[in-house]
């Protein structure tokens, strides 16, 4: 499950995180056994308390920070995200390094929560450093990996303009022009000067008819062999997004590939302990959120008139239809006739107290219900309803083998794509349902919860 921790957390980041919790490390230590609270430790052991104190509150902030997205490439490298995530990450380590604190013999004091925050604010500060120090040395120490895309047809221009796109910062694609490779060979010089990091072979559309043709596929397969022999990772463009991506191409895989790749693996014992973990979590997140679903039903009763609880029919495991559970975020009426209705940017069927959950995710803590029933997962694919289904499964293809596992209250989908409203944006979340489907496991489970978190945090691609 290597490339699911990838997806997380790229190689790059892991290390500039690695040096970050170790410099963090120091810097609590050294913050303690200078005049800090430890005087006010439990311990006959001063000096090794303060070292296991100072890694369980280094810990605790790097988790914090990796959990709101500080260490993706695309707020790593805008100043303007960094200092707003870190911001937040600073401020929600703090009660959690509190508590972590109070329970490793520490006297919890006005004393200890002022050197916390002390704490807290240095390290805000120290991360800001080495950062611009990062931004300083960048252009010399180039971290974005430059692809080379062999292909012109349709397949290597989508490649190409996902790679271009402004969110995904840690790909570039290279220029390339098959005719030039006609008269000087795609070369391994070629592949040096531009410091191509990997080969992504778009389809088949670099194969040319004619001689030239021929030509061009000899001496480009000789090439691509000794670079990979050489180390530079060659890819079809299915398997590249897959690794790297996190997604399944829907425009180059078909039955054979679905039917011979790896993955889909699914056993007894992995279904019963993730509904063990669904029931779990899904108990003490309904402890946890009960004054705060108490205090939005009664915010929805006196906004607007209505039932404070909107349910839904929606399609489950396997085709199966269950009824789903929601804060109602839209007028009574908001569909006249039944007629289902994407749901728009702006929508004016939306109330007041409903943007606000929507937005921030609350509407969706009643499903809590549904996944403790066993119609839903904590993690998985988004439930459509059957309308919805009916009608995207004759246009997408594949899209109802997103049934073959439960529907979830977050997905990978979910964190990866913003709230789809057409039929493009589910062929595109199809991409990421698929992926969860084909590598799903608990790892991968855990790695979306932490998206969940910094999804709602920043309100992204709610609607």
């Amino acid at each position: 499950m290597a490339r699911a921790i990838a997806q997380l957390l790229p190689v790059e980041m892991a290390v500039l995180g690695l040096f970050e919790f170790a410099l963090s490390f120091a810097l609590i230590f050294v913050m303690l056994t200078a005049g800090g609270p430890s005087i006010l430790l439990d311990s006959t052991n001063l000096s090794r308390d303060c070292a296991v104190l100072a890694g369980m509150l280094a810990v605790t902030i790097a988790a914090t920070a990796i959990t709101i997205g500080l260490y993706r490439p695309e707020v790593c490298f805008d100043r303007r995200r960094f200092l707003s995530s870190a911001t937040i990450a600073a401020l929600l380590a703090f009660p959690a390094i509190l508590l972590v604190g109070a329970a490793y013999h520490m006297t919890l004091s006005g004393g200890y929560v002022v050197w916390l925050a002390a704490v807290m604010t240095a390290w805000l500060l120290f991360v800001m450093a080495i950062r611009y120090a990062v931004s300083l040395i960048a252009p010399y120490m180039p971290v974005t990996r430059r692809v080379l895309i062999l292909g012109s047809g349709p397949r290597a221009a989508r490649l190409r303009g996902r790679l271009a796109a402004k969110s995904q910062v840690l790909y570039e694609p290279v220029s390339y022009d098959s005719q030039t490779a006609l008269a000087s060979g795609l070369s391994a010089g070629f592949l040096r000067d531009r410091r191509v990091w990997g080969i992504v072979i778009a389809g088949d559309e670099r194969d040319a008819p004619g001689a030239d043709g021929a030509l061009l596929q000899r001496t480009t397969n000789d090439v691509l062999l000794d670079s990979k022999l050489r180390g530079v990772p060659v890819y079809s463009d299915i398997a590249f997004q897959e690794r790297h991506l996190g997604r399944v191409d829907l425009d180059g895989v078909d039955s054979n590939w679905l039917l011979l790749s790896d993955g889909f693996k699914t056993s007894g014992l992995g279904r019963g302990v993730k509904r063990v973990c669904d029931i779990v979590v899904g108990v003490l997140l309904t402890i946890a959120t009960l004054p705060l679903m108490l205090m939005t039903a009664a915010a929805i009763k006196l906004d607007s008139p209505g039932p404070v609880l909107y349910r839904q029919v929606r399609t489950g495991l396997l085709g199966t239809s269950f009824t789903l559970f929601k804060f109602r975020s839209m007028t009574a009426n908001a569909e006249a006739g039944g007629k289902a209705i994407w749901a728009e940017k702006r929508d004016p069927r939306v109330t007041r107290v409903g943007r606000f959950i929507r937005a921030t995710r609350i509407d969706e803590l009643p499903q809590l219900l549904n996944v403790m029933r066993g119609e839903m997962s904590m993690i998985g694919p988004r439930p459509e309803r059957p309308i919805f289904v009916e009608q995207l499964a004759q246009v997408i293809p594949f899209y109802n083998h997103r049934g073959y596992v439960k529907p979830g209250l977050t997905g990978w989908a979910q964190v990866n794509f913003p709230y789809g409203a057409s039929i493009e944006d589910a062929r595109e979340k199809l991409a990421y349902d698929l992926y969860y489907v084909k590598n799903r496991g608990l790892l991968l489970d855990f790695i979306i919860l932490l998206s969940t978190v910094r999804v709602i945090l920043f309100r992204e691609g709610a609607r």
